[in-house]
């Protein structure tokens, strides 16, 4: 089947695009009052206002909301789950992979919980933090097409310029917001980003639509549920699924002690753990799986050690976690982790995987529990260096290779500078510097 996105005719036109950026180097200066604002859409203009307002910067990525295993729990329960077939059937007809456009659904609060479509769109727009996880609503990025319909409540499209953050305006994006079909509560938003294409007048058509199609699945599925139900005899009361509100994250990047924060509707608690804890979380935290007594002591102490060694660091840290998060205190038989947690190591993985290099690079504040000498956080420690350093010279762009090499594991990193030499003009004034770097590194 075609893709419904391969011609860009009758795209959204083009107030003069340098216009548009003049209007809005004057509102983030705090112009408001400047002629040329009033050239700009009232819808556009009014995002922009609202975001100056709320202080949200006009350059920056949005924050990662959602690791990856709260975010595979918290939409695996999510009521847009059930169609995610059918927008892709509707939005991603054929190959998604080349379908020229990246489709994102996100929640009611902008949170983005699944993004697909073409993989070379996917891997650009990474790169400006438009991944899973993320929050895209007004109040992080400003004017977007998914945070702005979610703020209207109607579709709305988004062209180049008018976007707020600056590192957004390459892209066009159309999104309209889905509704519960019985209660009209905003259940979340479907998007679609790239090129010119994105904006047409047939894209808004196609994503209303296709909106209007998954409220009316969902009213189909809830009727046919309670018709069963009724038949059963199994009442109003089944069906219900529960979710936990709270969240878990070890932060063990250049952390010689580990903060465990853990949130919840009431608030925040930050507990900081000695460094074994730090090192039996995190071993719990990568090994999802379980690790048995004998394997967890070895990957924590090392092969000489005994189990009885490991005992009573665990009783210990197992009284820590009664008193301040009881769902992740580690069962036995084999040690495991029963409840989410997720680690920002892990977190800088996954940015990886998902084509988000920039964002990746900016997560990775330094190595993991740097002065651990526990087997296992070596180990892991060298997964997360050597995974960081082949997306850089596999994937990542010439800036981001650049940024990369002003960390400390880049600016050790030959083939990585010499992959910048090779990418950049030559006559670049950066050429000098990272010659004579190499020099350094090829004598010592």
């Amino acid at each position: 089947m075609p893709s419904p996105w391969s011609s860009s005719r009758d795209a959204f036109p083009e107030v003069s695009r340098l216009l548009i950026e003049r209007a809005h180097e004057e509102l983030v200066a705090g112009n408001l009052d400047d002629t040329r604002l009033q050239q700009v859409r009232p819808l556009v203009r009014a995002s922009w206002e609202r975001a100056w307002q709320s202080r949200v910067g006009a350059e920056g990525r949005p924050p990662l909301e959602l690791g990856q295993e709260t975010l595979e729990a918290y939409r695996s329960g999510h009521p847009l789950a059930s169609v995610m077939d059918l927008i892709r059937s509707l939005l991603l007809p054929g190959s998604a992979e080349d379908s020229g456009v990246v489709v994102a659904v996100g929640d009611h609060a902008g949170r983005l919980l699944w993004v697909e479509g073409d993989l070379r769109q996917r891997l650009l727009s990474g790169e400006m933090g438009f991944v899973e996880g993320a929050n895209w609503s007004e109040q992080m990025v400003g004017t977007s097409a998914p945070g702005t319909a979610l703020a209207l409540g109607e579709s709305v499209q988004i062209h180049h310029a008018e976007h707020y953050n600056r590192l957004v305006q390459p892209w066009s994006c159309t999104a309209a917001p889905v509704f519960d079909p019985e209660t009209r509560r905003v259940l979340g938003v479907i998007d679609v980003t790239g090129g010119a294409e994105a904006v047409t007048p047939q894209a808004r058509m196609l994503v209303d639509a296709t909106a209007r199609a998954v409220e009316s699945e969902l009213l189909v599925a809830r009727l046919r549920a309670r018709s069963e139900s009724a038949r059963s005899g199994a009442g109003r009361s089944s069906g219900r699924v529960r979710r936990s509100t709270g969240r878990a994250r070890l932060q063990v990047l250049a952390r010689d002690r580990a903060r465990l924060e853990l949130m919840a509707d009431d608030g925040e608690t930050v507990v900081e753990l000695s460094a074994r804890h730090a090192e039996i979380l995190l071993m719990l935290a990568v090994h999802r799986h379980g690790l048995s007594a004998e394997r967890l002591t070895e990957l924590v102490y090392g092969d000489s050690a005994t189990a009885d060694t490991l005992r009573p660091e665990m009783v210990r840290l197992r009284k820590i976690l009664e008193r301040v998060s009881p769902d992740l205190v580690p069962q036995s038989r084999p040690y495991r982790l029963t409840a989410p947690l997720e680690t920002d190591a892990q977190n800088v993985l996954s940015l990886l995987d998902r084509g988000a290099h920039r964002v990746a690079l900016s997560a990775y504040t330094g190595a993991v529990l740097p002065e651990s000498t526990a087997p296992g956080v070596e180990e892991f420690r060298d997964t997360v260096r050597a995974a960081l350093h082949e997306a850089m010279v596999t994937e990542a762009s010439l800036d981001v290779l650049l940024a990369y090499g002003e960390i400390p594991e880049g600016q050790n990193d030959a083939e990585a500078l010499r992959l910048c030499l090779e990418m950049l003009p030559a006559r670049s004034p950066r050429r000098a510097g990272l010659v004579a770097r190499i020099e350094r590194l090829d004598a010592g």
